[in-house]
């Protein structure tokens, strides 16, 4: 998925044992900024629902909680998959004996996990009935058949044809699965440790629920869906059919205090949690007050409380009384404002319509956003590609660029000039030249929008601003019916694909929210999926990267540090950045 997950890498451990009297020890309280959509994994890609399904549903694979750098393991699988030399075919043999959670779609019967399972889920993602978000992932790869398959629902209006066989997933046997592939596909199997979408769903479930399938959750995983208030109030409890798994998660060979809590832990039955409470707040301020209340167990600190909780990246002195614990990291996201291509103002690859973007990009004082939006805690961005995950990363370009003169020198030459005199350039047509600027109705988005209105009236554009909440910006952006809009995109793997498919043109409307139709960078994109990882792969990421400096569909920000602070009651905690959740390995003390 284009990345939207929720994560940080790091560990909390060995902490002070002093849960309230009287209180359960297996309980896990959090807060989420965002609600949540729905428990489809076929019909969302948001960071809240995609926590919550994979606690639910199991992807095949997935990341080893506490290793760094990360690393993949089985899940439900007996092994890493079976890779062809020429990277085209996958083998997956799934581990027998793992159930999904009781449900009345079942009959009352137990229902083991088969290779179906896995082949259904993905054939999920082709029907156009679910509009699934992550299909063009799966175009991109090639899987072969499958396209057809899709196409042939389209053009005839016909339900998709799930029993039809196509050579692209093909089931050898009840437990034996093989991906088939159109091109070289060597890093597919991050795409498999994907627990928010890449998961087993039981055809009887969907078929059963329809399209309220995303109220019914059913899946293998740790966890089960026990009570549901939209946009308020989710509880997840133990599922009772979870396999037979034991903790035996490895720290870091520098982190001594983590290898004694995972000794401690180890050889014992997950989830550690039994249970797990989540309480949608979206406002930064209650959300930080219910954390300092104790009402929550861990929390992603809101840079705006940076100052009062972490002045100079220390724990506050009456924090650090209370017990509490902070893990600060990189994430690998990008911030960056997008840009609809289509539009007649913004978008466009004219000459002039590229200078209107990149001035928009020089106008803007990073350095300051970065001191007053984000409190330090983040870098200035000079590609849309994290220096975590890219081994090349540039030590400067017009990207991360503070340059008003040049700004407004650009804007001159291409014919953006103030002819009425009233302060306000007008367009090269001499129409009136206004960005609108899409935002969310709270805080951090106002005082965004304040610094980007100042930015812009320093080289004298007019900016104004349209606030909806983010899921209808979300939407409007897809659609194509806002011009421009600012929001982070995260990395799905710990490679940097995920990312580059934000220019890719045949994802336009799904990752490609700036609609972006380039040829040259989609021929450099296709180029670098087929490629092993090395010196060529990394010449075709740059030369990609330059066009998107160049074009600016998006103009990128800054890339995001995390800071976590947890309860003394936490015992241990751990997650890479594409876990989505490590609820099952943490224990809640005593």
């Amino acid at each position: 998925m284009p990345a939207l997950l929720l994560g940080m890498a790091g560990a909390l451990s060995g902490l002070a044992a002093h849960a309230a009297e009287g209180a359960r020890t297996d309980v896990l309280r959090i807060a989420l900024a965002r609600a949540e959509v729905t428990f489809d994994p076929a019909q969302t890609d948001d960071i809240s629902s995609g926590m919550v399904i994979s606690a639910i549903f199991d992807a095949p694979l997935r990341y080893d909680a506490f290793a760094r750098p990360e690393r993949l393991k089985p899940n439900t699988l007996v092994a890493l998959p079976e890779i062809s030399s020429d990277f085209r075919r996958y083998t997956l043999r799934v581990r027998p004996g793992i159930f999904f959670a009781d449900d009345p779609a079942f009959g009352g019967q137990p229902r083991e996990l088969t290779a179906a399972d896995y082949a259904y889920a993905l054939k999920r993602h082709y029907d156009p009935r679910w509009r699934s978000p992550h299909l063009q992932t799966l175009e991109s790869a090639g899987l072969l058949g499958l396209g057809a398959l899709r196409q042939r629902a389209l053009a005839t209006g016909r339900a998709f044809d799930y029993d039809a066989e196509v050579e692209g997933l093909r089931v050898l046997d009840r437990y034996t699965l093989q991906l088939r592939f159109a091109r070289p596909r060597p890093r597919f199997s991050f795409e498999l440790a994907d627990a928010s979408w890449c998961v087993a769903v039981a055809r009887e479930v969907v078929e059963a629920y329809g399209d309220r399938i995303g109220e019914h959750p059913v899946g293998t995983g740790a966890y089960r869906l026990t009570r549901w208030l939209r946009a308020s109030r989710i509880e997840l409890d133990a599922n009772p059919r979870y396999r037979d798994e034991v903790h035996d998660e490895r720290a870091p060979a520098a982190d001594a205090a983590l290898a004694a809590t995972l000794d401690r832990l180890r050889g014992r039955r997950l989830p550690l949690v039994r249970r797990v409470e989540l309480d949608v707040i979206e406002e930064v301020q209650p959300r930080w007050l219910a954390f300092l209340n104790d009402d929550h167990d861990f929390i992603f600190l809101p840079s705006e409380f940076t100052a009062v909780a972490t002045p100079n990246n220390v724990l506050a002195p009456n924090l650090r009384r209370r017990g509490l614990q902070m893990v600060r990291v990189a994430r690998p996201d990008v911030w960056l404002t997008i840009f609809n291509m289509d539009d007649p103002v913004i978008g466009g690859y004219a000459p002039a319509q590229v200078a209107l973007r990149r001035a928009f990009g020089l106008a803007i004082d990073l350095a300051r956003e970065l001191r007053l939006l984000h409190q330090g805690q983040a870098e200035v961005a000079q590609s849309l590609l994290p220096p975590t995950l890219w081994p090349r990363p540039w030590a400067h370009s017009e990207m991360g660029e503070y340059n008003p003169a040049r700004a407004q020198a650009l804007l001159d030459l291409y014919g953006y000039r103030d002819r009425d005199g009233d302060g306000w350039r007008e367009r090269p047509d001499g129409t009136p030249l206004a960005i609108e600027y899409a935002i969310q109705p709270d805080q951090r988005s106002r005082r965004f929008a304040e610094g980007l209105q100042k930015d812009l009236a320093r080289v004298g554009v007019r900016v104004t601003f349209s606030t909806r909440t983010f899921g209808e910006n979300l939407k409007r952006v897809r659609a194509g019916a806002a011009m421009a809009w600012g929001s982070a995109r995260f990395a799905s793997s710990p490679d940097v694909d995920s990312l580059l498919t934000l220019g890719y043109g045949p994802s336009v409307g799904e990752a490609n929210m700036a609609r972006l139709r380039l040829p040259a960078y989609d021929s450099l994109y296709e180029q670098q999926t087929a490629l092993p990882d090395g010196s060529a792969r990394d010449a075709v990421l740059d030369e990609a990267s330059r066009l998107l400096v160049a074009y600016m569909p998006y103009k990128a920000h800054v890339h995001r540090m995390v800071t976590v602070l947890a309860q003394p009651r936490v015992q241990a905690f751990a997650a890479t950045p594409f876990l989505p959740q490590a609820w099952a390995w943490m224990e809640v003390g005593p």
